[in-house]
């Protein structure tokens, strides 16, 4: 398996960056596409790089949230054969709440009814192809994430805490054990470590690749993190994005060597 960021926050030479994450993974004869950033630069930044996105075979968004689905629109535009697989969850209902002012965080307008017959909505666990899999959220009490954050969701109903019920783990089984991404983990980078691992009974999980969103934590609450992360007993983590500089440094000095930063035009190899 090789990975490929095509899109994260830390540039690399000709190679910009924006606030977003796209990976550009091959495994065996099959093409995945994980997110599509903030902007059209995931495809400005692949043809350097000499990836090809009409070869895509599957697209899979982590979560609807528009640093990882703007792109989403020029991605249909230029591959006409993969669909793109979302959690059912996912709607353009996602917004930051702060008192009485909303700021719109979610999915590109529209995108879900003007291209509804590329989406695939996932319910739980799928299997994408073999040895491939899209992994949803069985951690109870997300909700008080998602108000810690302050990320809400519109309902009928009215304003609710995320409970990221759209949020999913992409999984590879590959000779090293079980490798985890999961574009911002909301949901708790520990606790998917964990839902992996329960729901592959006996598979040994090897890395946890994407962003902590850790850019608003405390170095307390990090180096907890830190902690919960290495008693989980996997060997690699590679994260960027939301976690940022501050709380990079901080997983350093916990984690060592097991932890590697993200930024475009890393490519990982399992």
């Amino acid at each position: 398996m090789k990975a490929t960021v095509l899109v994260d926050n830390i540039s690399c030479n000709e190679l910009a960056g924006e606030w977003g994450l796209s990976i550009y993974i091959e495994y065996g004869d099959k093409k995945i596409l994980l997110d599509t950033g903030a902007s059209e630069l995931f495809l400005e930044n692949a043809e350097k790089m000499g990836v090809s996105i009409k070869e895509v075979d599957y697209a899979v968004l982590s979560h609807a949230h528009y640093d990882h689905s703007n792109g989403m629109k020029a991605f249909f535009e230029n591959n006409d054969k993969s669909k793109f697989y979302l959690q059912e969850g996912a709607a353009e209902n996602c917004y930051f709440k702060k008192w009485i002012f909303h700021k719109y965080i979610g999915l590109p307008r529209n995108i879900l009814t003007d291209y509804k017959d590329r989406i695939v909505y996932v319910k739980e666990d799928y299997e994408l192809c073999k040895g491939v899999y899209l992994i949803s959220h069985k951690t109870e009490g997300l909700r008080q994430l998602g108000k810690r954050e302050k990320m809400y969701q519109k309902k009928p109903d009215g304003w609710q805490p995320d409970d990221f019920s759209h949020e999913q783990s992409l999984v590879f089984d590959t000779d090293k054990g079980l490798v985890i991404f999961n574009s911002c983990s909301h949901g708790g980078a520990a606790n998917i470590i964990r839902e992996v691992a329960d729901t592959f009974a006996g598979k040994k999980v090897y890395g946890l690749i994407g962003g902590f969103h850790l850019y608003n934590k405390s170095e307390e609450e990090i180096r907890t993190l830190a902690g919960k992360i290495k008693e989980t007993g996997i060997a690699y983590v590679c994260t960027g994005h939301c976690t940022k500089d501050k709380a990079y440094g901080i997983l350093k000095e916990e984690l060592g060597g097991m932890l590697h930063q993200l930024h475009v035009n890393l490519i990982m190899e399992f």
